[in-house]
């Protein structure tokens, strides 16, 4: 048996400009840390050479990679015609919550078949193979920023070009202020799951038109993403509250389905129980509610929002790597 293990991600700035609908128009820009929540995914020789056996939410049998209903394992199999395995995944946290599970996911999937096959790969191929497997050949209307993420780990700036290239700059801070960033954020979980292709649909519509007002403020946001790179490096989170807010509305005024009056009336007892700022993590619509609150004003924040469940978390530093593999495979 072979194991790999995939962190899941938070976003802080510039999300929406990994999409193609931006950035085959201009730069785009965001920046990110992967945290200890992951996704796990087992493979082990199935006794059946000419079948394949499948444990997710569901339990699949089938003989012919084509009759596979989960579309990422499909297409995973399908590229290195890999037949007679079982396959099995667990996450510490559900998917449709904002954190990126699908392409943590395609990651740990295709970085596990290739130790299966005794094969090595970058994490600059292997951010790469899932973003072609999800957005070409599954048809998933995302972006790239998840994969590289989940590839990569760490606090990164993720810059993204028209002419499709990807590049991954890890953000270096000061242990200690990189310990009180972290500190100062909590975690809420308002519920639901949401479908980030129905949100990111209306997104890029909205994108495609060059100077319309959703493109314009998708611009804002990525030079909302530079300056927030900066001030980490520089080790400087006095403002972090702020960029998270003002990233907020910018977001919330891009697409109808990202926010609703559920959600928006759980922010405003967060800020007016002491924290600075926050965002909906992910597309939008459900998840999580990430929050910025300095550590003298968590007590009160804890106390206002103790009837929603908070996840506790801290930073990661790696990305998707293989945790265990039987020497007699």
């Amino acid at each position: 048996m072979i194991i790999s293990r995939t962190p899941f991600r938070i976003s802080f700035s510039g999300g929406g400009s990994d999409l193609p609908s931006f950035y085959r128009r201009e730069l785009g820009a965001v920046v990110s840390t992967t945290i200890d929540k992951y996704m796990y995914i087992a493979i082990h020789p199935f006794f059946d050479k000419n079948k394949i056996q499948l444990k997710y939410s569901k339990t699949e049998l089938v003989g012919e990679i084509n009759n596979i209903n989960h579309p990422i394992f499909r297409e995973v199999l399908s590229h290195y015609n890999l037949t007679g395995v079982d396959l099995n995944s667990i996450a510490d946290v559900p998917a449709g919550t904002g954190l990126g599970s699908s392409s943590s996911f395609t990651v740990g999937l295709l970085n596990v078949i290739k130790a299966y096959l005794n094969r090595a790969i970058s994490c600059e191929r292997l951010a790469e193979l899932a973003s072609d497997i999800e957005i070409n050949k599954v048809g998933s209307l995302i972006g790239k920023q998840d994969q590289y993420a989940a590839a990569f780990g760490g606090l990164n700036f993720i810059t993204f070009y028209g002419d499709e290239s990807v590049k991954v700059e890890k953000i270096i801070m000061k242990p200690e202020m990189k310990r009180k960033l972290q500190d100062n954020l909590i975690m809420i979980h308002i519920g639901g799951e949401h479908s980030a292709n129905d949100i990111l649909r209306d997104q890029q519509h909205q994108q495609s038109i060059i100077g319309s007002q959703e493109f314009e403020i998708q611009k804002q946001m990525v030079q909302q993403a530079f300056q927030l790179k900066s001030a980490l490096e520089n080790n400087d989170i006095d403002d972090f509250g702020r960029y998270l807010h003002e990233g907020w509305l910018m977001k919330k005024s891009l697409s109808s389905g990202i926010s609703n009056d559920y959600i928006d009336e759980i922010y405003k007892k967060g800020i007016k129980a002491g924290a600075l700022g926050g965002k909906l993590l992910g597309a939008g619509g459900a998840g999580f509610l990430l929050f910025y609150c300095p550590t003298e004003k968590q007590d009160s924040f804890r106390k206002t929002m103790q009837y929603l469940n908070e996840m506790q978390f801290n930073f990661d530093s790696c990305g998707s790597k293989i945790i265990y593999m039987d020497d007699n495979l």
